[in-house]
């Protein structure tokens, strides 16, 4: 069976990958079929040959995990398109206060609008 992985290339902490297509017998630095492009994920910088790679594909190679990524959120010239996410990570404390936060507003909306209904029930 023949799969499209990536091969690690770079020094120690900073990952550079190939992208190949390679007999799945056979090791991940073994000689491969052919190079599709390479991929740096410290700098999102992407370069892949998205014609050929689906051409594989096509022919039955089964892509990785990883690589299936990278080819269905590519451009047609083999760019990455990488949105960086705009969520923040919080820790347990602050967490439980932006929870407390929104309980405490709900609960004055609620105050709020038993003031309005009853207001409107006297009128």
């Amino acid at each position: 069976m023949v799969k499209i992985r990536l091969r690690r290339l770079g020094y120690k902490k900073n990952p550079v990958f190939r992208i190949v297509v390679l007999n799945s017998t056979t090791k991940r630095e073994a000689a491969p079929i052919q190079h599709l492009g390479y991929y740096n994920p410290k700098t999102k910088e992407m370069q892949l040959d998205k014609q050929s790679a689906l051409d594989w594909i096509k022919k039955g190679a089964q892509p990785t995990g990883t690589v299936k990524f990278l080819i269905d959120n590519c451009t047609d010239e083999g760019k990455l398109n990488y949105v960086k996410k705009e969520t923040q990570k919080l820790s347990k404390k602050a967490q439980a206060k932006l929870q407390a936060e929104k309980e405490a507003a709900e609960a004055k909306a609620k105050e709020e609008a038993q003031a309005s209904s009853t207001e409107e029930v006297s009128a």
